[in-house]
């Protein structure tokens, strides 16, 4: 090891070893003395909190009657909702318009961490960065708000940074340590250094050789798109108007007259309302106000140019792509932090609603509607994962069961004079004619910056607030009465399955007894009701009557946001989706036509950006490379299928040979077995198409073919390779 590289790991660590006893030592003192600044504020509920919230269509009748509004937000993510709750909790006229669904894009696409950062706090250390630890301290109290005011969507989770040199342990804890004692009295749980022998214990994945230890520390997780989901009727039941599929095409200005510094009237150009139109009943609409925000994340810069097309451009997207892996490549309740990849960005690698979540890279990128993961980037985070577990486990590119990509909205900061830098935070900036821009930031700081955003309205634009701000500890929809053991009663009330029981109260709260009034019975011994969308996952037909409710007008909203179904596995989506259609069709009164333009949709929604994509193009790049031998032993099998000699197998063909086989199986069966060889998807099984599938099970690139079982072809035995497919994308 280099002598330089040794003498600046020892300094560092000084440093680290340092700040983290003396910042310890100084909270511990503040603390102590400063008790009730320290204290955090009791949960509460808002002076108006209806006991239900109106529908979609009502929302919509309300603003286009309203004559002012307070305040209009336009986005739906979480710093939008997080706006609207905050003006609706300080007594102001609010309402918000979303032009796709609620957390229809950044914000249902996180890493679903709520964490502070802990590499923004080393930099901060190192780099003595005022604003690096205070952004840092600002998150690690906004975890500890969320987690509290929204019980049932979020949790505590321990991870695991393993270290396999002796000289980066104390570096490391001294860090970790410092992480902790920032977060202060929002102090989650104490770090801790764990030997090898227990690290293996607890993370049995994990890669033993030269392990010399690891440091387990705690930060937030939580279900990203229905917490966002949870502040927008958080915001509906305290009085806010809300409606997504609502798109604003203009802004409406007014000309004012106002004085000059120099005390001269003259005109000034200010907003006064926006213009909208509802995707989904066609109608046009204009909302008046005395205020607008800006909260659309990477369309910000959009937002801005119908202010004044002059702006210049601040927005700087940014792409992180996750993919998704059985449970069995995590413990169930243990992380793992890869603080040291290829190009330099952490990795983190976490259980998930019963599956494993790794992500995520950082690429630049131009803003889309449909932002969709590369083969590049599932490789990249493929190759970084099979570098901390252990050979036992063979990562496969087959067992990504989803993959995504998500649009981070870096943002140069128009408040400052040099514009070349990104802002690390986040910015409000408010322009000549009233916009009030809020961009930047994520999911953790979501609430300090709706409050920050609300302070510039109200004093940009007078507004009268009835009181001060009251987001700390107040309590989102679904978290009020809502227990861990909540689901306990759902089995005892409703005869749920445990399993259906724990997800419903796990995602909709205190709500989850009003999904299970609308559950069907199941026609069985038990579970007496809950009939499931899909057998491997816990999600029920009620819950599509009920995300109606939530305002889902499209096959995907269910299978992105309302379930999370499409984000944990995309070919379990697709399998779920016609009779998710066939639900809603009845409930919203689709026509044949309007079925297959949402079942059209969905599917391409599932290849473009949720990686089933990925899987086709997989199979589709597999070369034929057979021997003169293996081709004539595969074709003996092909000629036995293809009766007449045609040179392609049809339907009829396949049915009969299986009936002669004796191999018996379901229509359902019968349909994943010809989607898995049928590639052109012409309803025929062409010799090109079956020996690249035997190529594919040769090289390794599929090893679990339905195929090959259900006709009996025996394959040549070869040894596995490591980039096999377990049937994933």
């Amino acid at each position: 090891m280099p002598r330089g590289f040794s003498r600046r790991i020892i300094q560092h660590g000084l440093v680290l070893t340092t700040s983290a006893l003396g910042t310890g030592y100084l909270g511990q003192y503040l603390l102590k003395k400063n008790k009730l600044n320290a204290s955090e504020p009791a949960l509460h509920k808002p002076s108006v909190w209806h006991d239900d919230f109106p529908t979609r269509e009502a929302q919509i009748e309300r603003m286009s009657t309203e004559p002012e509004y307070d305040i209009v937000v336009i986005g739906g993510g979480a710093t939008g909702c997080g706006v609207a709750v905050d003006a609706a909790s300080r007594g102001l006229k609010v309402a918000l318009v979303e032009k796709y669904d609620f957390s229809s894009g950044t914000s249902s696409r996180s890493t679903k961490l709520i964490h502070g950062g802990v590499r923004y706090l080393q930099k901060a250390i190192l780099q003595f960065d005022r604003e690096q630890y205070s952004m840092v301290k600002e998150a690690l109290y906004e975890r500890g708000n969320l987690l509290k005011i929204a019980p049932h969507l979020s949790y505590p989770l321990p991870i695991m940074l393993p270290v396999y040199k002796w000289y980066l342990l104390p570096y490391y804890y001294a860090g970790i340590k410092a992480y902790d004692f920032v977060s202060g009295r929002q102090l989650l749980r104490w770090s801790y250094l764990i030997s090898k022998r227990k690290a293996l214990e607890l993370f049995p994945m994990l890669k033993k050789e030269k392990l010399v230890g690891a440091i387990v520390y705690y930060d937030g997780q939580h279900n990203d798109a229905r917490m966002n989901i949870a502040l927008a009727f958080t915001a509906a039941r305290m009085g806010a108007n809300v409606a997504n599929y609502c798109e604003v095409t203009e802004l409406v200005h007014d000309n004012i007259r106002v004085e000059n510094a120099q005390g001269q009237p003259e005109m000034k150009k200010v907003i006064r309302g926006v213009k909208c139109f509802d995707r989904y009943q066609n109608k046009a609409f204009t909302i008046r106000t005395k205020c607008v925000v800006n909260a659309t994340g990477p369309y910000t810069d959009a937002i801005r140019q119908l202010d004044d097309p002059s702006l210049p451009k601040i927005c700087q997207p940014s792409a992180g792509v996750h993919v998704v892996f059985p449970d069995y490549y995590s413990p169930t309740n243990m992380g793992l932090l890869d603080p040291n990849t290829s190009d330099g960005r952490v990795i983190f690698f976490l259980p998930w609603q019963k599956h494993t979540i790794a992500g995520t890279t950082d690429t630049p990128c131009d803003v889309t509607d449909d932002p969709s993961p590369s083969s590049d980037d599932v490789d990249f985070i493929l190759g970084e994962v099979k570098n901390y577990l252990s050979s036992d486990v063979q990562v496969r590119r087959g067992d990504v069961l989803s993959a995504w990509a998500g649009i981070r909205p870096l943002v140069l900061n128009p408040n400052k004079k040099d514009t070349q830098s990104i802002a690390r935070n986040h910015i409000v900036h408010v322009s000549d004619s009233g916009l009030v821009t809020i961009g930047g930031g994520k999911w953790t700081t979501y609430r300090q910056m709706a409050e920050e955003t609300v302070d510039r309205c109200i004093t940009s634009s007078n507004l009268n607030a009835k009181n001060e701000c009251k987001t700390k500890g107040l309590v989102l929809h679904g978290g009020e009465k809502w227990t861990p053991t909540s689901y306990i009663r759902l089995v005892q009330d409703y005869g749920l399955d445990t399993e259906v029981a724990i997800h419903l109260s796990h995602t909709y709260g205190d709500q989850a007894s009003k999904v299970a009034d609308m559950s069907s019975l199941t026609g069985k011994r038990w579970p007496v009701i809950g009939k499931r969308l899909h057998r491997e996952f816990p999600y029920i037909e009620a819950e599509i009557s009920y995300a109606i409710k939530e305002y889902a007008r499209t096959a995907v909203d269910v299978l992105a946001r309302r379930t999370r179904l499409s984000f944990l596995n995309a070919i379990a989506a697709e399998e779920a989706l016609p009779q998710i259609v066939q639900i809603m069709a009845k409930e919203l009164h689709w026509n044949e036509q309007k079925q297959k333009e949402e079942i059209d949709r969905a599917k391409i929604f599932l290849l473009r950006e949720m990686g089933l994509n990925l899987k086709r193009d997989m199979r589709r790049n597999v070369p034929i490379n057979l021997t003169r031998e293996e081709m004539s032993y595969y074709m003996k099998y092909f000629r036995q299928i293809d009766v007449g000699n045609k040179g392609f197998c049809s339907l009829t063909d396949l049915k009969r040979y299986l009936q002669l086989s004796n191999s018996e199986i379901t229509e359902e069966e019968f349909r994943i077995l010809m989607r898995e060889i049928d590639q052109n998807q012409n309803g025929i099984i062409e010799t090109e198409e079956y020996l690249q599938l035997m190529s594919a099970i040769k090289s390794g690139t599929i090893s679990a073919s339905h195929f090959a079982k259900a006709t009996r072809i025996e394959t040549i035995k070869r040894n596995p390779s490591p980039e096999r497919s377990g049937g994933g994308i």
